[in-house]
């Protein structure tokens, strides 16, 4: 139990608390604009774009990244399961920078759009990773 909670004190518990909090969020919207429930997108032009990539099996893909960035954003902001679901998310962005932004170098700003603003979310999580969920976090309540 102790890699899920380990923890440095006050300081590194905000820190983590903070930025599980905004990036959890974020995650959350991502995943509802698939769903067509914020922005302009929705899942049936996800699973489109997905299958103008030749990504197999689009449709599953689709809901899968949904899933894991709704699910996934819930469970990071009230750090549950933290540790877990960033080796998820990061998994995700991943898959996004190597083939959702294939071609598009680094700037979100080019066209294609770059890979800027997945690598950016892969190294948040892979920091709230390495800090774990601190004081504030359900995992803390669970399994301290």
């Amino acid at each position: 139990m102790y890699l899920l909670t380990s923890d440095l004190g006050f300081t590194t518990s905000c820190v983590s608390l903070f930025l599980r909090l905004f990036i959890g969020i974020c995650f959350v919207i991502h995943g509802l604009g698939k769903l067509g429930i914020v922005g302009s997108g929705n899942m049936q032009g996800f699973a489109g774009w997905l299958k103008s990539l030749n990504v197999p099996m689009p449709e599953i893909q689709a809901k899968m990244a949904m899933l894991t960035e709704l699910l996934g954003g819930i469970c990071l902001a009230l750090g549950l399961f933290t540790r877990p679901v960033c080796v998820m998310l990061t998994f995700v962005m991943i898959v996004a920078m190597l083939i959702g932004h294939r071609g598009g170098g680094y700037l979100i700003t080019n066209n294609p759009p770059g890979r800027e603003y997945t690598v950016n979310l892969a190294v948040v999580l892979i920091a709230i990773l390495m800090l774990g969920p601190g004081t504030y976090s359900i995992d803390a309540k669970l399994f301290l």
